[in-house]
């Protein structure tokens, strides 16, 4: 299933930026009961049990178009204790998965005009940046205060250098609102270096290279008067920069990495209730989990597309046959009044949007359609289209 979306989205990406943002979340499908199925251990402590998704999308960077999925790595941690993750190298860990998916990226993304894969601290991995492919720019999030050598021949940690720079640049942004944080305007001052980084020790593979050259990008928060946390990002990137110009671009780009996390939250919450399946087969689960991972994407695209902003075409989520259903659909779901007419374009993505919001319930008259009715919406429209399949003669 994954795979086949990642050949959808492959026909999509031709010519564009393409930027892909991964990561991994926990799904938690219970305890004792759980274990008993034979789900492994996820969370702190390992007290409850489930399935890890590590997922990654494609995105227009341009136009934050969400193109589709890339990668859906669902797995049980089912086999006992393992040896020591200093003992084991990086692909027999599960930290390969970062690795795979800009392997995957540079194979599937190929027709792009550039791909740059994106992901948070947990994949600051030596390998990540010293096996990168070659068509593949990465934009990390650092976790480890690293050894670098200095051009004078001396070495130090990454981060007292980065901390020891005069700022580039000051900016302001919009901090969204979140659970316990309001909406606030930051000021963020921007530091940038390219950097060379020393391989650790022990070494985590023989053949690796002794340094790599990257560029650290670092941007913290100076305003004051909030609630929240301070921002302070340290990016390793493959970019080259060389103007405050470009280092605010890769802060920029790393900013839409939250779209991953949007994706993990309508998985689990706002749109499937994943972790409420209630399935005791741990291999049934992980084909709900990859096939609602496909369809998450979807509604994704369909939220977005909703307010016919974005100006994506149909064929962004959508098959070519799909759109005749969807015009007949729209003529009869329309109303009498003008807000009850779908005022999109035919052959756009917010066309569909509509088509499929009002198959999920919305009114067209309170609110806008969020993922719960956009699921609703296409799984009706799926059976809809499955019915005009069918050949039924004397019935």
């Amino acid at each position: 299933m994954a795979s086949h979306a990642a050949s959808r989205t492959s026909e999509r990406v031709v010519g564009r930026e393409i930027i892909v943002v991964q990561d991994t979340s926990e799904l938690i499908l219970g305890g004792r009961r759980a274990k008993a199925n034979g789900y492994g251990p996820v969370g702190k402590g390992g007290g409850t049990r489930g399935l890890l998704l590590h997922a990654a999308l494609a995105l227009d960077a341009d136009n934050d178009a969400l193109l589709g999925l890339v990668e859906a790595q669902v797995w049980n941690r089912n086999k006992g204790k393992v040896t020591p993750r200093r003992s084991r190298a990086t692909a027999d860990k599960e930290s390969q998965r970062w690795l795979s998916v800009a392997a995957r990226a540079s194979k599937a993304l190929s027709a792009a005009r550039s791909i740059t894969v994106i992901s948070d601290r947990e994949s600051d991995i030596y390998e990540h940046f010293a096996q990168r492919p070659a068509n593949v720019e990465l934009i990390v999030r650092s976790s480890w205060n690293r050894k670098i050598n200095l051009p004078s021949g001396a070495s130090t940690q990454i981060f007292a250098f980065v901390d020891g720079l005069p700022e580039a640049a000051r900016f302001s942004v919009t901090i969204p609102a979140a659970p316990g944080r309001k909406e606030r305007t930051a000021v963020l001052a921007l530091r940038f270096s390219p950097v060379t980084l020393c391989k650790p020790h022990p070494s985590p593979a023989p053949d690796l290279p002794d340094t790599i050259r990257l560029t650290m990008v670092d941007v913290r928060e100076v305003s004051s008067g909030h609630d929240g946390k301070p921002i302070h990002w340290r990016l390793l990137t493959s970019h080259v920069v060389a103007s405050p110009k470009k280092a605010r671009r890769i802060v920029d780009l790393y900013r839409k990495r939250w779209t991953i996390e949007e994706f993990f939250r309508t998985l689990k919450s706002a749109g499937f209730d994943i972790e409420e399946a209630d399935i005791g087969d741990p291999e049934i689960m992980m084909k709900l989990v990859a096939a609602a991972a496909v369809a998450t994407v979807t509604i994704m695209q369909l939220v977005r597309a909703r307010d016919g902003t974005t100006e994506e075409k149909l064929a962004e989520a959508f098959e070519i046959e799909d759109r005749p259903v969807l015009e007949a659909l729209s003529v009869q779901l329309e109303g009498a009044t003008d807000r009850q007419k779908n005022p999109h374009p035919k052959g756009t993505l917010a066309f569909a949007a509509w088509v499929v919001a009002r198959l999920g319930g919305w009114t067209a008259y309170y609110g806008k359609p969020g993922p719960k009715v956009m699921r609703i919406g296409i799984e009706a429209f799926r059976r809809i289209k499955y019915g005009t399949t069918l050949r039924l003669e004397n019935v």
